[in-house]
């Protein structure tokens, strides 16, 4: 009956969840965020110091990291309420173009200027426009973050999967067009297109769907019930049609939000589902970044991860400006874009493949700005919230 089974599994687990709740405690000493001290608890854990954690187990909990950002996901839908666009506008859509476009544009400059080659520095400049939305959702939920700067930040982390997508695949088809490839612009743009149009229409949909089981199910254990199985239900068609979870998971949140007249109420039922989930997850992306690569990133790594806050924060500040957005969103939202994880890593590996020359340099400079940006990330986003009176310790 047991074969098979890692008896070691639970153990690691619940190891995972003491160690994250007491370095979250310890770092709230310090006044930083506890998703700090779960990403500090889940390094010591890991392979790049104590190896309590096994690479292969880090493996197969990618279960757990899945269903963190589905939920996470689902919760930035929220964020999606028409009132809000009629309200807003534009500014978060403009927001998130410039802070992407001016993140590959200043990494791309930079790393030129320094002498690199064009198309080395056209696809690690690609990967600069994504950010990780998980770490600013938490520091935003610990703090309980509330006015026009938090508002605006939510979205515009939502929108960053979509304009990364969109930004990866122009600086990709350039850069194979200057190598002699002969694949077309429209060949490397397409299935972007699909992967981001795909997510929000499927998303779409199946948040209609679960609108209908809303009206028979009215308990909170239910309504819990239905909350996981249909995050879990999006995870799964997002992966089997190859679309963004993030985006899927973010669409159906969006649809609850318009649609349902419970919507607050789900939201309360999914913040309490999600509190162990979270903490786990940010303990085994600690437990995943490698120290080990910090002395081979080089000159372009640190031009990377220098260049990419400079391009993010002067982005941010070009499209609030535009929008005529107020002073508080102008100065504080760009230092709040720093975190960048999961997708950034994700698009580092089809870049591998798309450059295998380039794929060791690139791997090593992407989880290298993972360390950093993931470690600083939270603790920079909250000193941002409080210098903009969001948050209210």
């Amino acid at each position: 009956m047991l074969q098979g089974l890692n008896l070691n599994t639970f153990a690691d687990l619940a190891l995972m969840i003491f160690a994250g709740m007491a370095m979250g405690r310890l770092v709230k000493k310090i006044k930083l965020p506890n998703v700090t001290g779960y990403l500090l608890a889940g390094l010591l854990l890991g392979p790049s110091v104590l190896g309590i954690l096994s690479a292969d187990f880090l493996t197969a909990a990618t279960v757990i990291s899945d269903a963190a950002l589905g939920f996470i996901a689902f919760s930035i839908g929220n964020e999606f309420k028409i009132a809000y666009f009629k309200r807003v506008g534009v500014t978060p859509i403009v927001i998130a173009t410039m802070e992407s476009l001016f993140a590959v544009v200043f990494v791309a400059a930079a790393l030129l200027l320094a002498g690199f080659e064009t198309p080395f520095s056209l696809v690690l400049s690609a990967i600069a426009a994504a950010t990780a939305p998980a770490a600013t959702i938490m520091v935003i939920k610990q703090y309980k973050a509330r006015g026009p700067v938090t508002e605006t930040l939510l979205s515009v982390v939502a929108l960053d999967d979509a304009t990364a997508l969109i930004m990866y695949s122009v600086s990709i088809a350039i850069a194979k067009a200057i190598t002699g490839a002969s694949l077309s612009v429209k060949e490397l743009v397409l299935p972007a297109m699909i992967e981001i149009f795909g997510a929000l229409l499927a998303g779409a949909a199946l948040g209609f769907i679960f609108l209908l089981p809303l009206k028979f199910f009215k308990k909170d254990s239910n309504r819990m019930s239905l909350i996981v199985g249909f995050i879990f239900a999006g995870l799964g068609l997002s992966k089997l049609c190859g679309f963004s979870s993030l985006l899927f998971c973010m669409a159906m949140g969006a649809i609850v939000a318009n649609f349902s007249p419970d919507v607050n109420k789900l939201m309360d039922l999914s913040d309490k589902i999600t509190p162990p989930i979270f903490l786990l997850f940010f303990v085994a992306s600690g437990a995943d970044l490698k120290i080990s690569v910090l002395p081979s990133v080089g000159i372009a790594g640190i031009l990377y991860v220098i260049i990419r806050v400079a391009g993010k924060m002067f982005g941010a500040t070009l499209g609030a400006v535009i929008c005529k957005a107020e002073k508080n969103i102008r100065k504080y939202l760009g230092p709040a874009l720093l975190p960048q994880a999961g997708v950034a890593i994700g698009l580092s590996l089809v870049a591998g493949e798309a450059f295998p020359a380039y794929a060791s340099q690139i791997r090593a400079i992407i989880l290298c700005g993972t360390l950093i940006y993931e470690l600083i990330g939270p603790a920079v986003s909250k000193m941002s919230l409080k210098k903009a009176g969001e948050i209210q310790e």
